[in-house]
């Protein structure tokens, strides 16, 4: 890859929105989803699409075929359910292929006339229906490249043993709290150029994985700078990259991280995408060839030194007396059948404190310092309320003013989060009394006695300068 592949880079991300597939919205869609758009391919003679396995409860899966040229590709993606941000750039792609006209027609044509491309956008559709990251067996796909205990897996190696490609795209998504090296900086994307002996030998296969890496890291840099990162390649016998580079087929693994502001990975579907076709076209014209692996080993480790929130020097009590605190927060998902927001169906968050002390060599992807802050425990609202849907009757925004954020239910479910943000007590004792590891956070920020930041599963608001990050509540 040369300069011209990140002009030509720069040219597919900003005309992205032309190819973007407009039904996929978020990431918790599922295979029902993927069948009307597969449908739309078929007629057309640049696709051929096949059912080419069936999962463990006999969802179909499928392989998308195009291209007529020597240098058979084959990717696949969610091989992990609850990781879909690339899939809804395959699909983006496929979108692209189609297309004439619109200044790509030389591009494509170089793709199609010198590359097979075999794409298997959903391989794990069990997992997807649950947005759960193993199959419906409870394994996880990516350690089953020895046993080929689970039909998708089986079906994976069937599929590179039958068609022996040149180069293998794994696409995943990774923890979006890994940072890039010590920078503190987060890993928008992760790469990795698979060992396939204990050894880490290098020969062509590999040689050929960190050479489109190269390539792909190059042009990504004008997008995110100093927010890619790269696996360690500590070899791992179980797993399929590791397999498939060691069966001859160049592998390269994709990890779709996070990006501040982007929870439904939007922006990366972006990245994935140009990335995606950059490299495709280094495979059709040879270009990788050009680069230094020596480059490779450039690209910062991933580490592990972010939390979601990070308070800083926040003021405890313990057993009368003054403790200053770092405090670490992590949020997660949890998958709902229906959850509390239409633009993010089917999850809620539910956060944890994940360490307490001195966390000056983390960091945070929202920080907040407070020096001179106290912390203490919410405030319970003084009567016992029947259920959640009294709380419809209530000032929840005034009550939130006074450090009032608490409420015992006499009916709930602790496995219900509440749409408003406040803390339920059903069952739990209020968190933050004392402040410990595990806790859900919940809990205010003093100053002068008055609250200055009020922190509700994790997220908060700044009653210094009325900004308001809440989201759902939470209860326990």
């Amino acid at each position: 890859m040369t300069n011209s592949s990140a002009e030509t880079a720069r040219r597919l991300f900003d005309a992205y929105t032309t190819y973007k597939e407009k039904t996929l919205t978020h990431r918790r869609f599922k295979h029902i989803d993927i069948v009307p758009l597969l449908d739309e391919l078929r007629p057309q003679p640049l696709f051929e699409v096949s059912q080419v396995g069936e999962s463990f409860e006999n969802r179909a899966i499928y392989q998308v075929k195009t291209g007529t040229g020597p240098a058979r590709v084959l990717l696949w993606s969610q091989m992990h359910g609850d990781e879909a941000t690339a899939t809804m750039a395959l699909f983006d792609i496929f979108n692209f292929l189609r297309a004439t006209g619109d200044g790509f027609d030389d591009l494509r044509q170089t793709i199609l006339q010198n590359t097979t491309l075999y794409v298997v956008p959903m391989l794990n559709p069990d997992g997807a229906e649950r947005f759960q990251r193993r199959t419906a067996t409870d394994i996880d796909m990516n350690r089953d490249a020895l046993r080929l205990q689970t039909p998708e897996g089986a079906l994976l190696k069937k599929l590179q043993q039958e068609l022996q490609p040149l180069v293998g795209f794994n696409l995943h998504d990774q923890n979006p709290r890994y940072s890039v090296g010590k920078t503190g900086r987060q890993a928008v994307m992760s790469f990795l150029a698979t060992a396939y002996d204990e050894e880490r030998t290098m020969n062509e296969v590999r040689k050929r994985s960190m050479q489109l890496i190269v390539g792909m890291n190059r042009v990504l840099q004008q997008f995110i700078p100093g927010q890619i990162g790269r696996f360690d390649d500590e070899f791992e016998p179980r797993a399929f990259g590791d397999n498939i580079q060691k069966w001859g087929t160049t592998l390269v693994l994709i990890e779709s991280g996070g990006y501040k502001g982007d929870p439904e990975k939007m922006a990366i579907r972006q990245l994935n995408f140009v990335a995606i076709l950059t490299a495709l076209l280094a495979i059709a014209n040879e270009s990788y060839q050009q680069e230094d692996i020596a480059t490779y080993q450039t690209i910062p480790e991933n580490g592990r030194l972010l939390f979601d929130v990070l308070i800083r020097n926040a003021t405890v009590m313990q057993n009368g007396k003054p403790v200053v605190l770092d405090i670490g927060i992590n949020r997660y998902e949890v998958t709902t059948d229906a959850g509390p927001y239409e633009a993010t169906p089917g999850f809620y968050y539910r956060s944890v404190i994940e360490d307490l002390g001195d966390l000056s060599t983390f960091n945070g992807l929202e920080e907040i310092d407070a020096t001179g802050l106290t912390l203490v425990p919410l405030q319970v609202y003084p009567d016992t309320l029947e259920s959640a849907v009294d709380l419809n009757q209530l000032d929840i925004d005034g009550l939130r003013r006074q450090g009032v954020a608490a409420f015992r239910v006499k009916q709930g479910d602790p496995d219900v989060a509440p749409k408003q943000p406040v803390h339920l007590l059903v069952t739990g004792k209020l968190p933050a009394d004392p402040l410990s590891i595990g806790q859900l956070p919940s809990f205010q920020l003093l100053t002068n006695s008055q609250p200055a930041f009020v922190f509700i599963n994790g997220f908060w608001e700044d009653r210094t300068i009325n900004v308001n990050l809440l989201a759902n509540g939470i209860a326990e």
